[in-house]
């Protein structure tokens, strides 16, 4: 019977694997697995790419997390459980559980009960020698054991919960104290692979980037390349260690489980949020009646071509069924001219929108300037809407928190992104390690040459300092290969620069949360998974060229008293015309670069 790996962290498991998906899913395929877990600690920041890099490569994805509970016994300590979805509901009690979990202050810890409200459709498993049972068990402390297996067991259906059994140096007496308490208990045993990286041989860089991430040292005097305990076997391999010890009944289970699990994870939806419009219209109506009332404002004296234009726009609209999105979209800039925030006048392919223009969503009139519309939406294209929103940089946290408060906490979030260890960080961060002075770090790192996005291996073919430093002994020799071997991987977690999610229903029925730098939640996925779920992504950009005119129309004001309007400025003012023509563009948006002067 074939064997499945159930207990498997990647890279997203922060500085704790080397382990890329692709990587991860790629190796699986060419060492014999038909199925394989993914349960990163707390987190599913990986989830998605994992499911298509499986379904890619005919791989059954098994969705888990390995989560940090309150203890049984010592309520003040935390001890994993691995969780696996086995159907839809289990995967969305997966988001629910971990974004309670990553929501949660350092300090807290995530009560078991939590785990008995979102427990269906979930498969439960002892992750081994981290466990609070195998702890207890190990420690002479049989009831405490028995106590946990039984607190435990009552969170998950009868036929949900399974001990977990990993191959290590006490596995033996492990099992000669599990017969002690089995009978009684009935709980089925499960065994567990514990896959950090790839190869034997990856042992090493793990414990380096783990000392990374604790900023911890590693003695170099104990390097061992060659052996480690949480390698990818293949898997005829993994099924012979198990059996060699007597687990084969355990090792067959793997497959058992694989089997009553399927999570499809639905892709290309149209989750877009719903606008409050006033009672007795619908949102179809009360567009067209402010898009009318706009174009009267914008144009008092419009002619047949812009009625046309318009009527043709919400028509499309309406059959894309994006009339939300440009109500949600017309009231934060509404919001954001009523308490006087400067805004952009519009760019990319939203300018060839006159429902935008009207709405004064945009400053530019596209009929005037012949812009297309179907650049920006075309009903044989569908694609989401996508209107960037200018804000001064010092004044975007408030358009943030108004959509917070207008559309709920559990609705709104930015969007998270990775930073990753490139060439120069991983240098660094490995010679830190290696308890390198400063000086001897910035010598590595100055052997890099600038240029953007360098890999280590481009960068050893053209530097030759890079060359002869690698070469100068075995340790700098071991220093770099490390660095390779952790390159790219991510190093931390942040938010990105603009990206916004709005949902009808609570985010965690589609994505997992987390903490973020404010008071908004930061999804667990990152922006192109946000975006293939088919959630309504907004992006919110703060410009410092829109500080600076904040600021200066404010200095306009207190010196001559009077107000300046942005929009009665001529465009064709023959100054402005004429430091274009010198390129005398610096602090000017988008016109600074060599390439635009």
């Amino acid at each position: 019977m074939p064997f499945v790996q159930l207990q498997v962290i990647s890279a997203y498991s922060l500085l704790k694997s080397t382990l890329s998906i692709e990587k991860l899913v790629v190796s699986a395929k060419e060492r014999g697995y038909k199925a394989l877990a993914l349960t990163d600690h707390n987190v599913m920041y990986g989830i998605v790419d994992f499911y298509k890099i499986c379904m890619k490569h005919n791989i059954k994805p098994i969705i888990g997390i390995t989560l940090d509970i309150q203890g049984t016994i010592d309520t003040q300590k935390e001890y994993p459980i691995i969780l696996l979805a086995k159907n839809k509901i289990g995967y969305h009690n997966l988001m629910k559980l971990s974004s309670k979990k990553m929501l949660m202050e350092h300090d807290e810890t995530l009560n078991p009960e939590v785990i008995k409200e979102f427990s269906e459709g979930l498969i439960a498993i002892t992750p081994g020698k981290d466990s609070e049972f195998e702890f207890f068990l190990l420690s002479e402390e049989q009831e405490s054991a028995k106590k946990v297996l039984n607190t435990q067991q009552k969170l998950f259906t009868s036929d949900s919960y399974f001990i977990g059994l990993q191959l290590h140096e006490k596995t033996g007496e492990i099992q000669a104290k599990l017969k002690a308490l089995q009978s009684p208990l009935l709980i089925k045993t499960v065994a567990l692979g514990d896959v950090h990286y790839l190869d034997p041989s990856d042992h090493f860089s793990n414990e380096v980037l783990k000392a990374i991430g604790s900023g911890e040292k590693v003695s170099l005097a104990d390097v061992t390349t060659t052996t480690g305990p949480y390698s990818l076997l293949e898997e005829k391999q993994q099924i012979e260690k198990f059996v060699s010890v007597g687990l084969k009944i355990a090792s067959e289970q793997t497959n058992l489980i694989a089997e009553t699990i399927n999570v499809e994870i639905e892709l290309n939806q149209h989750l877009l949020p719903r606008f409050d419009v006033p009672e007795q219209i619908d949102t179809s109506t009360y567009l067209k009646e402010l898009c009318f009332k706009g174009l009267s404002r914008r144009k008092p004296d419009y002619t047949i071509d812009y009625q046309e234009r318009l009527e043709y726009e919400l028509a499309i609209i309406h059959k894309m069924g994006f009339e939300d999105y440009f109500l949600i979209v017309w009231d934060l800039m509404a919001y954001a001219h009523k308490v006087g925030i400067v805004t952009g006048a519009g760019r990319g392919s939203a300018a060839g929108s006159l429902v935008s223009y009207v709405l004064s969503i945009t400053d530019v009139d596209p009929i005037q300037y012949n812009l297309l519309f179907e650049r920006f939406l075309n009903e044989e294209r569908y694609t989401m809407p996508d209107i960037d929103l200018d804000f001064p940089d010092n004044r975007r946290e408030e358009m943030l928190e108004y959509t917070k408060n207008k559309y709920g906490q559990e609705h709104v979030a930015q969007i998270a992104t990775f930073g990753t260890l490139a060439a120069k960080m991983a240098l660094r961060d490995v010679a830190r390690v290696f308890e390198l002075s400063q000086i001897e770090a910035n010598e590595w790192s100055n052997t890099i040459p600038k240029t953007l996005g360098i890999t280590l291996k481009v960068a050893y073919e053209q530097s030759k300092s890079l060359r002869e430093l690698v070469q100068k002994n075995e340790k700098n020799t071991l220093l770099f290969d490390t660095a390779k071997k952790i390159e790219g991987l991510p190093r931390h977690v942040s938010t990105h620069a603009a990206g916004v999610v709005i949902s009808d229903e609570p985010l965690n029925k589609y994505l997992p949360l987390q903490k973020g730098s404010s008071s908004i939640h930061l999804t667990q996925y990152p922006m192109g998974n946000v975006e293939e779920i088919g959630l309504l992504k907004m992006d919110f950009l703060g410009l410092k060229n829109l500080s600076i005119i904040d600021n200066t129309l404010k200095l306009i004001k207190k010196q001559t008293q009077e107000d300046v309007n942005l929009l009665s400025i001529p465009m064709n003012d023959s100054q402005t015309l004429e430091l274009f023509a010198k390129a005398d563009t610096v602090g000017i948006f988008q016109f600074e670069s060599s390439g635009i002067k």
